[in-house]
């Protein structure tokens, strides 16, 4: 196999997703946004530069996992377990509503019921990093309604991954069914209890042992090692990868070197995750998007918007704490960012979507996280 072409695919990638997440950092906007402009510029359906692959996928596969990964490293543990009644409400309204009015629309615009349950699925999720972004630029971090809206949007995280393991377990049986639904519930549940369970009585030994190797480069192979054999755990039980390595990071982020680890795996993040961001823009047709079209994705796309912001607005009214305003709490659980990303991909690679609903799943991301930053700002 010739190596030239796919290396030069990688350097446009690379260089892509640096410059168009530069120009939306500089416009106040999180990086994925201008990385996925990146990908939607030099793929097939504008520029051609570049092509998807399966050598980009196997990249962007690995990026998927390192996401995961750091989100859970970076996600406090204890404080999800004190997020308290309160932030749990709201993530629970915040889960309940999107799916049931995604599932509507969905059904009502005539698609399967898989199709249905996937795109409500996908609008369950909630961005806790671009929240967290702008609540910390505005120095929020000890404002009550901050703390509602970051623990719930962890909680949130949680309930989406279990969410996708549900409807990729669907998706491999090609069929719903509350039996079907249910064993999904319940096997993710379990899983991700019991690997963080078990995990974290024995990552401190992990850690120790990994401590005395003299080897350079030690610490993070076997952290990304850890991680990858829990996602590979959680596909053999039949639940999404995603939810191992997400787990893997919950674990090890307990231990005494966790802030090391947080630290190592930013560079691997930084050359693999942005790949997974432009694959995602590159797989996105502009006629799909074509507003004269006549599956009238553009039409869906945005009224999957309206229901995506509509529906997470409802979560506001989960607060029943006096000094916790309401509509910042709904606006801060808007975006839907890197897990929502995450769900379109998988929907296209399990043919439960249409490349037409791809498109409009992931203009709907894009908007929802362009627009809950600047709302909640001016909200502050």
């Amino acid at each position: 196999m010739e190596s030239s072409p796919l290396l030069f695919s990688l350097v446009v990638v690379w260089v892509a997703a640096k410059l168009g997440g530069e120009a939306t950092q500089r416009l106040g906007q999180t990086a994925l946004v201008g990385e996925l402009f990146a990908g939607f510029l030099i793929g097939p359906s504008v520029l051609a530069v570049v092509t998807p692959s399966s050598f980009l996928d196997g990249l962007a596969a690995i990026g998927v996992v390192i996401l995961l990964f750091e989100i859970g490293l970076e996600s406090d543990l204890d404080r999800l377990l004190r997020s308290g009644l309160q932030s749990l409400v709201v993530a629970l309204v915040g889960v309940v509503s999107p799916f049931l009015l995604g599932f509507a629309l969905a059904r009502w615009w005539g698609l399967s019921q898989l199709g249905a349950v996937f795109i409500g699925a996908a609008l369950t999720a909630t961005s806790v990093g671009v929240t967290a972004r702008v609540v910390s630029e505005l120095e929020k971090t000890n404002d009550p309604t901050a703390h509602v809206v970051l623990g719930a949007a962890v909680v949130d995280d949680v309930l989406g991954l279990v969410t996708l393991s549900v409807v990729s377990g669907l998706a491999r049986t090609g069929r719903v069914s509350l039996w079907n639904l249910v064993t999904l519930l319940v096997g993710a549940v379990c899983f991700l209890t019991a690997a963080i369970a078990i995990g974290v009585r024995l990552a401190p030994f992990f850690v120790r042992w990994v401590d005395r190797m003299q080897v350079r480069g030690s610490l993070i192979v076997w952290s990304v090692l850890f991680c990858t054999v829990l996602a590979v755990l959680a596909e053999r039980s039949g639940l999404a990868a995603l939810v191992g390595a997400f787990a893997a990071g919950l674990v090890l982020a307990k231990t005494e070197r966790g802030a090391h680890i947080v630290e190592r795996i930013k560079p691997v993040a930084d050359l693999f995750v942005p790949i997974f961001f432009v694959t995602i823009g590159m797989h996105v047709q502009i006629a799909h998007l074509d507003p004269l079209s006549p599956r009238g994705t553009l039409v869906f796309a945005v009224l999957l918007t309206l229901v995506a912001v509509a529906s997470k607005l409802v979560a506001g009214l989960g607060v029943y704490l006096p000094d916790v305003r309401r509509l910042p709490v709904g606006v801060g659980m808007v975006p839907r960012g890197e897990v929502g990303l995450i769900f379109a991909a998988i929907g296209l690679t399990d043919r439960v979507i249409s490349a037409e609903l791809y498109a409009a799943v992931v203009l709907m991301i894009i908007l929802t996280t362009v627009v809950g930053p600047v709302w909640l700002r001016r909200l502050y």
